[in-house]
């Protein structure tokens, strides 16, 4: 009998999301107009997100606009959800690194965008489609650590939240700098954050209390490791040995392994073990499976 329900329960609306990649959280029953926003974020060019997908199965995607200290113009804005996209059309992938051009990760919004996109209406246009982004970004089936150098203020403290890990430089900041601009995070940095660090810590940042310097973010757990290099390219060859540990195996069983926490994070309990079970029927008896029963290596490291 419990097979039976199991079998026959309908799908939760969010169970299909996690289910489904490439789905967004707002639509037009939220009032959001895709088309329409990206009509706007057009209209802020400068920089660019850049996309490159080693033959590992790691991607390393590259903030790139460092005469502003990689801050996210429309153009920019768009760009990040056309790499989600494509990543989310990686099969062969299995990790993603995040870090900024030029040895800085992001100061957030391009204030030209900020500055004329001033209504409560735009703001929450953007909001939603941000979060829309970034939300699909969190779900990608890839693990993801967010590399900073220099800083990563505001939307760009953001971004790193929506990263699976964190790894900093030893000179290195993370800076949620909203409130000084009168406002809070809107691209799902605050949610987040408190699944990182917890509710008390996270208030600590956001208000400004906590700096969260290399030392002190490695303290609170938000950061798992501080590189000791701050060459560019030398932390990003330690980021990328760093990410190895967890991406050894084939793509499916790495993927699906990624897929599971998401949905143990972000579902009820019943359906998370849905899910699993799922899940497992897509590596179960698979090439990777048959061959290591081939070897009987089952506990071997």
């Amino acid at each position: 009998m419990a097979r039976h329900v199991l079998k026959t329960s309908p799908i939760p609306v969010k169970t299909k999301l996690l289910h489904q990649i490439g789905l967004s959280l707002y639509n037009t029953s939220h009032g959001f107009h895709e088309d329409e926003v990206k009509r706007k974020l057009e209209q802020f060019p400068g920089g660019s997100v850049d996309l490159q997908k080693e033959d590992s199965g790691i991607g390393i995607l590259t903030l790139n606009n460092p005469s502003k200290m990689n801050a996210f113009s429309g153009v920019m804005m768009l760009q990040l959800l056309e790499k989600v996209i494509e990543l989310e059309n990686w099969t062969e992938g299995k990790g993603l690194i995040v870090h900024g051009a030029k040895n800085t990760f992001s100061s957030g919004s391009d204030l030209n965008a900020v500055k004329a996109l001033g209504t409560p209406e735009d703001g929450m246009a953007v909001c939603m489609f941000m979060q829309n982004t970034l939300t699909r970004f969190m779900r990608l089936p890839l693990i993801s650590v967010a590399l900073v150098q220099g800083r990563a203020l505001g939307g760009g403290a953001e971004v790193t939240t929506a990263c699976d890990f964190r790894l900093m430089t030893t000179e290195s900041e993370i800076r949620f700098v909203h409130k000084e601009m009168g406002i809070i995070p809107s691209w799902g940095g605050a949610t987040r954050l408190v699944e990182i660090i917890g509710s008390r810590q996270a208030l600590k940042v956001l208000s400004g209390a906590l700096k969260l310097d290399s030392k002190k973010a490695l303290q609170i757990g938000m950061v798992e490791e501080v590189l000791q290099s701050s060459d560019e390219t030398e932390c990003l060859r330690e980021a990328q040995e760093w990410l190895q540990q967890f991406i050894k195996g084939p793509p499916e069983v790495i993927r699906a392994l990624k897929k599971s926490v998401s949905s143990g994070k972000e579902l009820c309990l019943e359906e998370a073990l849905q899910t699993e079970r799922d899940l497992l029927g897509t590596v179960w008896g698979g090439p990777a499976n048959l061959e290591a029963i081939a070897r009987k290596g089952k506990f071997k490291k």
